[in-house]
């Protein structure tokens, strides 16, 4: 005989939340340039310091302090300006249990990371949007004008995904002087890549917190890593929201080992730089425009016929992301910058596709 479920209420929040688009099933064997990750894989120091894991650690509930001490001095922050999470996901879900009440307000500039408005969405809060100009440019006037009515957050990739644009330090003061009562989020994610940061400043502005990660240049995205730094106050009150253990022992070995290569990260960067012009110039030459960018992808405008693009591409094993509904008409696709051969197999596959 069925049972009958229980019908039980969803938040109010849920229901109106819009599901993220992760990527599809079955990437393995392609070339993925659809979701910005290292195209390489982590470094082999990395695999060494994972296949050194012993049955005990992994049997046991991670141990958090010497490796917080150890990626704290890394990164030139005391430990308790310093919080460790499962992915930079975690670390926004986190903020906004903690900081966002029912009803309050976040401020974005769009388009920009879909999983702000997630989180922001699951905390029940309301959007002050401004956006992006045409050619990509920051809107700093519209986004003063919009901090005097003091939003809860204010939460800034910086490169920003997907236009792949800088907001300047100087933007970035301006906009912490003008809000002194919102917390602002600076999340650095693609920081290797263009090495501008407000890191230091978190001991200048008490309603600062800079977010970093490891999925992007040091190639962990499937150990899910991220850090969050911030003044002590703050950091203490995050704490008292996480969970007791949010990062897994394997994600904290190979953090240790990336930072301890730094050279292996450096030298993936530059070879994404070098590779990251040829793309932008081969695209050019093939009549498609082109922003600049400070990451490691671009954002691209195909224009019409954009979607049948991606379609043939994908027939042939190259996986793009298309960008185009936050832009409101086809065309916009995000291209994620891999190696010097693969970008010239990418190039050689839109010549023979449009």
């Amino acid at each position: 005989m069925r049972t009958r479920l229980p019908r039980i209420p969803l938040r109010r929040s849920v229901k109106k939340l819009e599901p993220y688009a992760a990527p599809v099933e079955g990437r393995a064997g392609k070339l993925r340039l659809d979701f910005n990750e290292n195209t390489i894989g982590c470094a082999p120091s990395v695999l060494r310091a994972l296949r050194r894991l012993t049955r005990e650690q992994i049997g046991i509930y991670p141990e958090y302090e010497a490796a917080v001490a150890r990626l704290a001095r890394f990164f030139r922050v005391r430990t308790s300006e310093l919080l460790l999470t499962n992915g930079v996901d975690d670390a926004l879900h986190v903020m906004m249990d903690t900081f966002m009440e029912p009803g309050g307000t976040v401020l974005l500039v769009e388009p920009t990371f879909n999983m702000y408005r997630f989180y922001a969405q699951l905390a029940d809060a309301r959007f002050r949007t401004v956006r992006y100009t045409e050619d990509m440019g920051f809107p700093l006037k519209a986004v003063l004008q919009e901090l005097r009515r003091k939003p809860g957050a204010f939460l800034l990739a910086n490169p920003n995904n997907p236009t792949a644009t800088l907001v300047t330090p100087a933007e970035i003061r301006a906009i912490l002087r003008a809000a002194p009562r919102t917390l602002v989020l600076v999340d650095e994610a693609y920081f290797e890549f263009c090495g501008v940061t407000v890191l230091p400043w978190i001991r200048r502005y008490p309603n600062l917190i800079v977010s970093r990660t490891f999925s992007k240049a040091p190639a962990l995205a499937g150990l899910r890593l991220g850090c969050l730094f911030a003044c002590p106050e703050i950091i203490a009150a995050l704490k008292r929201a996480d969970s007791p253990y949010p990062v897994n022992v394997a994600a904290l070995v190979a953090a240790e080992a990336v930072i301890h290569d730094q050279r292996s990260v450096r030298a993936y960067a530059q070879l994404i730089l070098k590779s990251r012009g040829a793309l932008a110039k081969g695209l050019t030459d093939l009549n498609v425009k082109v922003f600049p960018s400070s990451a490691n992808f671009v954002l691209a405008d195909f224009g019409p016929g954009a979607k049948s693009l991606l379609r043939k591409l994908e027939a042939q094993g190259i996986l793009l992301r298309d960008r185009s509904a936050e832009f409101g008409r086809e065309g916009y696709v995000r291209v994620t910058v891999g190696t010097p051969a693969q970008t010239r197999r990418l190039l050689r596959a839109i010549e023979v596709s449009r």
